[in-house]
């Protein structure tokens, strides 16, 4: 029952918004993805390149379209094949959104598309692409993807001066947050209707851990070890300590009429299986924040989560344990800027692997380049 759904209490208890971080045609056109807004609260959707290669390559529910868009031109692009497809899912999601888009004054029920992970370093593509994209899916609760690189941006507070709504990505340390945070404020300025655009700030978790752990495992020593599974969490509530500062605290930004920018926790599947498989959800719950979950977390909170406040329960804990790291020598710093640039690699690749299996898929539908 909705009553006792943990997924629920994320949001009408604690001001948490539950977005699924995953996208597929079956979900779309069976009913699935409206039966979560309906019975969990899923209030948007996230996408990627490495979800769409999953969703589209990964089965045969993308059969039908393929076929449908290669009898009618067997020469077209690959990429304008992906495209075709992806929008089709962006708009269907969107729509189905659009309740609570609307229910809520705009401040959620978003779907978000990523720009081509290849113009990652590439400002003027980037915002291109993106003004290109907002154009073509036609609808108020997208969202474009635009990662935290140093193209990136830039890109960011030329989009939210345009108006168009942005889910800035790929962030793992403070300096990535800071700078987010603050293009989006200097967008805003730029913006003719400032009130209208929305924005959250992506920011990765659980890949923190996996990357930070690795090297207290090599340390060895007790110290070391005491502090695995602890990296992601601390950093993360103390970047919603200074969203609080920037947004909310004595000398707040002044946002021109426009939203606060609210920190979407991303990354938030368990990758070690020692740690709880709802770790990333129970330890980052609070107000004006969103978790992207994928679907085996969702469904794993949903069994047996526990929503609580737990986002800024303990600062004095989280600075601590970044002070311990830099004893023992880690440089978090190098550490969440390879995971960038891992990042950004890994959505390319998997970008480029999607294109690949396309290819093979209307090889084998006789469909010619």
């Amino acid at each position: 029952m909705r009553g006792t759904n943990p997924l629920v209490a994320l949001f009408e208890d604690h001001g948490q918004s539950v977005w699924l971080d995953f996208i597929e045609r079956g979900m779309l056109a069976d009913g699935g993805l409206e039966r979560m807004i309906a019975a969990d609260g899923v209030r948007g959707v996230t996408s990627n390149p490495s979800i769409f290669k999953q969703a589209i390559t990964g089965g045969d529910h993308y059969l039908p379209a393929l076929e449908s868009i290669l009898a009618e031109d067997p020469g077209i692009a690959t990429s304008t094949l992906y495209e075709i497809l992806a929008v089709e899912d962006i708009r269907t999601a969107a729509d189905q959104l659009r309740p609570v888009y609307d229910a809520s004054g705009g401040a959620d029920g978003f779907v978000s598309l990523e720009v081509s992970p290849l113009l990652a370093h590439d400002t003027a593509g980037t915002v291109a692409e993106a003004r290109r994209l907002w154009a073509l899916v036609d609808r108020p609760n997208l969202m474009i993807k635009v990662p935290a690189t140093a193209a990136g941006i830039p890109a960011i507070e030329e989009l939210i001066a345009l108006g168009i709504n942005v889910n800035a990505t790929l962030m793992f340390s403070m300096a990535h947050y800071e700078n987010v945070a603050l293009a989006y404020i200097r967008g805003l300025g730029r913006c003719s209707r400032p009130g209208e655009v929305a924005s959250v700030a992506s920011f990765f978790v659980s890949r923190v851990d996996t990357a930070v752990d690795r090297e207290l495992e090599v340390l060895g020593t007790p110290e070391a070890l005491a502090l695995r599974g602890k990296a992601a969490v601390a950093n993360s509530r103390l970047v919603y300590a200074r969203f609080r500062e920037i947004f909310h605290g004595p000398a707040a930004a002044d946002l021109h009429g426009g939203r606060v920018q609210r920190p979407l926790w991303a990354s938030t599947s368990t990758k070690n299986p020692a740690y709880s498989d709802v770790k990333y959800v129970e330890e980052l719950i609070g107000p004006e924040t969103v978790n992207t979950i994928p679907l085996a977390t969702l469904e794993a909170f949903r069994d047996h989560g526990r929503p609580a406040r737990t986002v800024d329960a303990d600062l004095p804990g989280a600075r601590s344990v970044m002070e311990s790291l830099h004893r023992l020598g880690i440089d978090l710093d190098a550490v969440t800027e390879r995971l960038q640039e891992d990042g950004v690699r890994a959505f390319a690749e998997a970008f480029e692997a999607l294109l690949r299996g396309l290819e093979e898929r209307r090889a084998a539908l006789g469909g010619g380049r």
